[in-house]
């Protein structure tokens, strides 16, 4: 599991022990502290040494799809899950999304917020508008029928990811990290997850200038760059 982490001293702990109560064998945590100033590394600092965690710091603030690659530069388990530090996805889910993986069918996994009978919590309707825009944009270039490209539940087959190049240092991850699977022709699998989502008060980061990169990460992506 590679975990982002930028200020999160309210959940990074919560999270670490919900990620280990995770019904998953075998776990390898690694949580990359993007240059946090909110006494999240310290809390990080002052865990116990444990075999299933890795901590890794960046010195200065880079970003969402910096702090991943370099968790996926770490990793070396079979699958990679991508997990927020926020609470807003559940690890107990684990088996959900990795699943198609585990039974050969598929090479990444998609968890849509958007799909199944799952509890959402109710929040924020032009994000939904703009989530919804943002996948049908990249559902058009990758010919993919996604129903949630921006969700943070993607599970990778290890090898898969670390052969990716990650250009993007922020949210443009995921309409990237998209682009380039669609490319390479990968089996992709979507399920659907519960989603715990957060206010802005409650620390939510993501906003409309995210919204903007990530329409032209999908041009660049699919269009002019691999």
């Amino acid at each position: 599991m590679v975990i982002p982490c930028f200020n999160e001293a309210a959940t990074i702990a919560q999270l670490i022990e919900r990620v280990r109560q995770a019904p998953v064998a075998s776990k390898q945590i690694i949580v990359v502290d993007d240059g946090s100033s909110d006494g999240t590394r310290e809390q990080l600092q002052r865990l116990e040494p444990a075999a299933d965690l890795t901590l890794l710091f960046h010195g200065l603030n880079q970003g969402k799809g910096a702090a991943l690659a370099t968790g996926f530069a770490a990793a070396r388990g079979e699958i990679c899950i991508v997990q927020d530090a926020d609470l807003e996805y559940d690890p107990a889910e684990y088996p959900l999304v990795i699943g198609p993986i585990v039974a050969g069918k598929a090479d990444v996994v998609f968890g849509s917020r958007f799909q199944g009978a799952a509890p959402h919590r109710v929040v924020y309707f032009w994000h939904r508008v703009g989530n919804g825009f943002l996948t049908l944009l990249s559902n058009m270039f990758t010919d993919l029928n996604l129903t949630d490209m921006e969700t943070c539940y993607k599970a990778f087959r290890t090898e898969i990811i670390q052969a990716i190049a990650i250009k993007e240092k922020r949210f443009g991850f995921e309409p990237e990290i998209t682009a380039k699977l669609a490319k390479r022709r990968y089996r992709i699998y979507e399920v659907g997850i519960s989603y715990y989502g957060r206010t802005y008060d409650e620390g939510k980061k993501i906003g409309w200038k995210d919204g903007v990169r990530a329409i032209w990460c999908i041009l660049k992506y699919n269009v002019w760059s691999d």
